[in-house]
């Protein structure tokens, strides 16, 4: 091999290194790679706050449980709810108790001495719809955000090959202008068309990983809330509500 031609090979491959793919592409293919990027850095700031936010809730929701098994009466474990502000399940509670409480002051109606049975049957209605409402409003708290790793996850490969193709499209532009069909000509367009794949796929590959991993999450907590409703309920039926 000539020097010549070794040193053509080294400018050739100085000139078609990462950074410069990125530095001499086009106007599009670099506004392609800067939205993926934005895309890749909220993804994982999506992705850190979802896992610190499932670690706290799993924690709370275990320390709440404990207490309110082991509270004597409802109203014991209802003056503990300041202790439990980041757990759903206390949310859950809370809702619960509250809508207990104003089925209860609606049976005071009832004549002094006098259970109000049938009365106070017709709210459990009222308690169940309550619980169901804060549960369905906690899920959706937690799954706040999650579909924007949904979206990376499924659009950024495809963000990608439009960088792809256009990095393409530019090398054939660049032949048909000189041609000629060298690896000089070629070798820029073609970099910056696998970069833009790579970094679609950077973005969405963690995206998508993570959101499987944190739908498995949100549904478990969604049967743990519903237990916890299932139980409540069946507490609130053995203590508050009567047949008549």
């Amino acid at each position: 091999m000539s020097i010549a031609h070794a040193q053509q090979s080294v400018d050739v491959a100085v000139e078609t290194g990462a950074w410069h793919a990125i530095t001499s592409a086009s106007p599009i293919v670099q506004l392609t790679l800067l939205i993926l990027i934005l895309m890749s850095i909220f993804s994982w700031a999506i992705i850190f706050q979802k896992r610190k936010l499932f670690k706290i809730i799993e924690n709370e929701n275990s320390k709440f449980e404990d207490d309110f098994w082991k509270a004597k009466a409802l109203e014991d474990a209802y003056e503990s709810l300041d202790e439990h502000e980041e757990s759903p399940m206390a949310h859950v509670f809370e809702s619960g108790f509250i809508e207990l409480k104003k089925i209860a002051d609606s049976g005071k109606d009832a004549k002094a001495g006098e259970a109000p049975s049938r009365p106070m049957l017709s709210g459990i209605d009222n308690l169940e719809r309550s619980l169901h409402k804060s549960i369905e409003n906690e899920i959706s708290a937690m799954e706040h955000r999650l579909s924007f790793l949904a979206t990376v996850g499924s659009v950024g490969p495809f963000i990608g090959l439009f960088g792809t193709v256009w990095g393409i499209m530019g090398s054939f532009q660049k032949i048909g202008a000189t041609g000629v069909a060298s690896l000089a000509v070629v070798a820029p367009g073609i970099s910056e068309a696998l970069i833009a794949t790579g970094v679609g796929l950077f973005a969405a590959i963690p995206a998508t990983i993570a959101y499987n991993m944190f739908l498995t999450r949100l549904k478990k907590e969604e049967l743990t809330l519903n237990n916890f409703g299932a139980d409540f309920l069946n507490v609130a039926k053995r203590n508050f509500f009567r047949e008549g």
